[in-house]
C-alpha cells in the first residue's frame, strides 16, 4: 500500500473540479468526433492536472527555531528586502528568499515556522512572469505576518504568476500553526517569497531545489553565515 501512495499521490480536493472537468470534456470530444488523437492529447492535459494538484505528505523536521521552505521549487534569490509595506512591519531591510514554482511542481504551500497568524493582506496586481524581480511588487499577492513561538516575526508571500490567477490561503487572523501544515495553493505556476526575521541568514543558495514542509531554509536559534553554493 504504502508503494501505491508513492506512486499514485493523491489529489488535493481544490483540483478534483479541474481534473474532473478536463477528463470530462476530453471524453465529450472523443464521443462527438471519434478522433482518436483529441482523445490522446485531453487524456495527457487530465493527467497533467491531476499531477498538477497532487498532495503528498512531507515529513517536516521538529526543532525549536527551524524556518521550513513554504514552497517546491527553485531558489531563485536570496537578497536583503524591505517586508510588504501592507504589512506594516517597518521599512527596515531583511533577508529574503524567493522560491519560483513551474506548473510541474506541487503547488501546495505550507506554513513555514511554528507561530501564530498575526495579520494578512491580499493586493490585485499584475500577472507578470513571477521569476522577474519587480512581481514581488506589482503582481497579485496574499502576504501573511506570523510571530514565531521564538517571538520573531516572519512574512511569507503568495504571489502570482504569468498563467497562475488564482491565490488560495485558508489562514485566518489568529491561527496557531505548526510548521510543515498546509495553508494555501497558487493556480498554476507561481513564487513564494519569505522575508526571514531580522539578522537570521538563509541556508539554502540560489539555484537550490526546496521541498514545501522538509527543506530548512533558515534557523532562528543559529548564527551560521549566509550559504553559499555551487553546480556540480
Amino acid at each position: 500500500m504504502e508503494t501505491i501512495f508513492s506512486v499514485f499521490v493523491p489529489i488535493h480536493k481544490d483540483g478534483r473540479f479541474y481534473v474532473a472537468v478536463f477528463g470530462g470534456v476530453t471524453l465529450l470530444l472523443y464521443i462527438m468526433t471519434e478522433w482518436t488523437l483529441i482523445f490522446w492529447v485531453g487524456a495527457i492535459l487530465t493527467a497533467w492536472c491531476a499531477y498538477f494538484f497532487r498532495d503528498p505528505d512531507r515529513v517536516t523536521p521538529q526543532k525549536e527555531g527551524l524556518i521550513i521552505a513554504p514552497a517546491d521549487g527553485l531558489v531563485q534569490s536570496v537578497k536583503p528586502s524591505v517586508p510588504p509595506a501592507e504589512l506594516d512591519i517597518g521599512s527596515e531591510e531583511c533577508t529574503r528568499v524567493s522560491i519560483f514554482m513551474n506548473v510541474f511542481d506541487v503547488h501546495i504551500n505550507r506554513i513555514p515556522a511554528d507561530g501564530k497568524v498575526i495579520r494578512q493582506a491580499y493586493t490585485t496586481g499584475k500577472f507578470l512572469n513571477a521569476s522577474l524581480e519587480k512581481a514581488a511588487e506589482d503582481n497579485e499577492r496574499h502576504a501573511i505576518l506570523m510571530e514565531t513561538t521564538s517571538g520573531n516575526n516572519i512574512a511569507f508571500v503568495q504571489i502570482a504568476g504569468l498563467v497562475a490567477q488564482r491565490i488560495k490561503c485558508w489562514l485566518s487572523d489568529g491561527d496557531e500553526m505548526k510548521a510543515g501544515e498546509r495553508f494555501g495553493l497558487i493556480q498554476f505556476g507561481s513564487r513564494v517569497d519569505v522575508y526571514l526575521p531580522k539578522g537570521v541568514n538563509s541556508l539554502v543558495a540560489v539555484g537550490q531545489r526546496t521541498l514545501a514542509g522538509e527543506t530548512v531554509i533558515a534557523n532562528e536559534k543559529g548564527r551560521e553565515k549566509q550559504r553559499e553554493g555551487e553546480v556540480r
